[in-house]
């Protein structure tokens, strides 16, 4: 039955999709053809609401026919109307979907980063495209000690997110450890945590330097599942569980805007300082309700 239940749930996902998609890709084709930022501004704005309505569409169905098991534990005091940096730990897909459950609509269009692989997603990758996501490109260690310019290119895609940010209202969300949460992962890491792997600090500490002043604060989500391994499908057939998603807001410190995480080490040391703190709180928090 379950499984009757996932292939239910994950058609009622490419219909909303496709029907979506349909109005999206004609305001792509105006994004494309707009003269100028403001025209591609306004087309943006369109884009947006959209977006959102897609969004709105898909938890519609998720609450009514998953009828998911959600401890959800957030701030009373966010606003569409502001900017906010939403840092989480990540365990499965299914955490795109439960930080919607719980900020859809209460803070502005959510932005990812994604790998750029994403990009070719039918639909979906040129949605994410046209709403300006930034696409992060990952290089192993080796490769970029042969060419160090390629971390430049992470940078220059951040930075462009950043400064058509300040042009409306945003909402960017970091996955901080960059992949998927397992143990094999974290023993491969020799990761300090139990339950987290190591955070990569540079992309969000690139955004708090460049947004800080502007940002209404840091929404730190920490996410844990009833299920030691959760995935996308077991959420589709309905049997993930309880999921619990709880929210914290923190102010931006005053030493964040304006640093350089990559020339300045004494910045970098203290951003990591404060990243490990604030994983190493996380993993308690996940230690108690494990």
């Amino acid at each position: 039955m379950s499984t009757l239940k996932g292939l239910v749930s994950a058609l009622l996902l490419i219909v909303t999709t496709l029907f979506w998609g349909i109005p999206l890709f004609v305001l792509i084709l105006l994004k494309l053809i707009a003269p100028g930022r403001q025209a591609k501004l306004r087309v943006l704005s369109g884009l947006n609401g959209v977006a959102l309505n897609w969004i709105g569409a898909n938890l519609w169905w998720m609450r009514r026919w998953l009828k998911p098991q959600l401890d959800i534990r957030s701030p009373d005091d966010l606003s569409p109307q502001r900017w906010w940096l939403v840092l989480s730990n990540h365990r499965s897909w299914t955490d795109i979907f439960v930080l919607q459950f719980a900020l859809h609509r209460r803070i502005p269009m959510p932005r990812f980063f994604l790998k750029q692989q994403l990009i070719w997603i039918p639909i979906v990758g040129q949605a994410w495209w046209a709403l300006e996501f930034p696409f992060m490109r990952r290089y192993s260690r080796a490769k970029l000690a042969r060419n160090p310019g390629l971390a430049e290119r992470d940078r220059r895609a951040t930075q462009r997110m950043c400064e058509r940010a300040r042009q409306m209202p945003l909402a960017i969300y970091n996955f901080v450890e960059g992949t998927r949460f397992t143990v094999a992962k974290r023993d491969a890491q020799d990761s300090p945590y139990r339950h987290l792997l190591r955070p990569k600090a540079g992309g969000i500490a690139q955004v708090a330097s460049l947004l800080g002043d502007d940002l209404s604060g840091i929404l730190d989500a920490t996410l844990s599942y009833a299920k030691p391994n959760p995935t996308f499908w077991g959420f589709l057939c309905g049997r993930e569980g309880l999921i619990h998603c709880h929210i914290r807001r923190l102010e931006v410190p005053n030493w964040m805007p304006g640093g350089d995480y990559h020339q300045d080490p004494d910045y970098k040391e203290r951003f990591h300082s404060w990243i490990n703190a604030l994983w190493q709180d996380k993993d308690h928090t996940l230690d108690i309700s494990s």
